[in-house]
């Protein structure tokens, strides 16, 4: 399954080679967004649906356009109409229900849902949100959608014997939505499965729910999936039959010890590297980024490889993350230059590593 990922190359590319950037989704919310939906949540203040609805697009027009002036070859609008990877979908399927807060971590709360009766699609989730993202982007909008498995692994699930019969339900949903998406002119969706990373024995079920939501899916239309650091080594190789283009993995997090696990075996997609670690609070220089990327070049040639941060950035000071995607970028374009020099001599690989590599 070859990636359609030409189609995101800009007209004015400088460089013979292309390496893909991206986002993985979430991006820190301006204040005065947060404080719009405080002041939405009150039943005391004088702030009506209209008033929430030009927020939410006053946001994503500014987040869209500060991630097209970081030159990201692909965008989104940094979820900015999104409470919650799980909540925010949970409020728009048929079948879950909502009985109060849980702590997560540190003074991180959310709000579990329980799946008490069986899963429908009625509203459509991200039609919306896609079309005036496109709308006021000049470059190709990335759709993140949280996957069935993770739908189904962070909530209660009441109504269904287990989680692999309430996850398959739900992949069902996914599929039609992102048929939904495809029909308003969408070309790349990325699948969240952070679920994945904590229970990566389950990595056959992940497998049957992606079998679901691709089916279908014209083949023009480039799918992702991205999986939260782990222990990648549970998954790999397995994970190269999921039927999906690119896989977006958490690296720089845990410095790429993890790195070998995927030169043991040929890595047939293509490699959505992790080059900024979202847990620091300081941009990363364009040199070390330009690091990062060679280490991506260990395992997969140019043409299959995309940077990206490690996660979703929305817990970052949004100068820090606009840093990071800044300098994320140049480091890209320069690898590219000294690619298309011969400054950098990319490893012929054909097939598995051999015990002399």
């Amino acid at each position: 399954m070859t990636g359609p990922r030409d189609q995101f190359r800009q007209p004015d590319h400088p460089n013979d080679h292309f390496i893909l950037t991206s986002v993985v989704g979430s991006y820190p919310k301006p204040k005065w967004h947060d404080r719009a939906r405080e002041l939405f949540e009150d039943e005391d203040a004088n702030f009506d649906a209209a008033a929430w609805e030009e927020s939410k697009d006053d946001a994503s027009r500014l987040i869209t356009q500060e991630h097209e002036r970081c030159g990201l070859d692909t965008i989104c609008d940094g979820e900015m109409r999104r409470n919650e990877m799980v909540e925010y979908f949970a409020e728009r399927i048929d079948g879950y229900e909502f009985n109060g807060r849980v702590k997560v971590w540190g003074h991180n709360y959310f709000d579990k849902p329980s799946i008490a009766s069986e899963v429908e699609y009625g509203e459509q989730w991200l039609v919306d949100e896609y079309e005036f993202t496109a709308s006021v982007a000049e470059r190709p909008v990335k759709v993140p959608i949280t996957g069935p498995y993770t739908l189904a692994r962070w909530a209660f699930v009441e109504a269904y014997e287990d989680t692999e019969t309430a996850a398959y339900e739900l992949a069902e949903l996914v599929n039609e939505e992102i048929e939904q998406l495809v029909e308003a002119g969408c070309k790349y969706v990325q699948i969240d499965e952070p679920a994945l990373a904590q229970h990566e024995d389950d990595h056959a079920i992940v497998g049957e729910c992606l079998e679901r939501i691709t089916a279908g899916i014209p083949d023009d239309v480039r799918l992702g999936i991205h999986v939260c650091y782990g222990d990648y080594s549970r998954i790999y190789p397995e994970m190269l039959d999921f039927p999906v283009h690119e896989y977006d993995l958490e690296l720089a997090n845990g410095d790429y010890e993890q790195l070998d696990v995927f030169k043991e075996h040929e890595f047939t997609k293509d490699l959505a590297l992790g080059v900024t670690d979202v847990h620091t609070a300081e941009a990363e220089s364009v040199e070390t980024i330009k690091e990062n990327i060679r280490k991506g070049l260990e395992v997969v040639p140019p043409e299959q490889l995309t940077v990206s941060p490690d996660c979703g950035v929305k817990l970052l000071p949004r100068e820090v993350a606009y840093g990071k995607m800044a300098n994320m970028v140049t480091a890209t374009r320069e690898i590219e230059a000294e690619l298309d020099d011969g400054t950098i001599e990319v490893p012929a690989r054909s097939g598995p590593a051999s015990a002399d590599d």
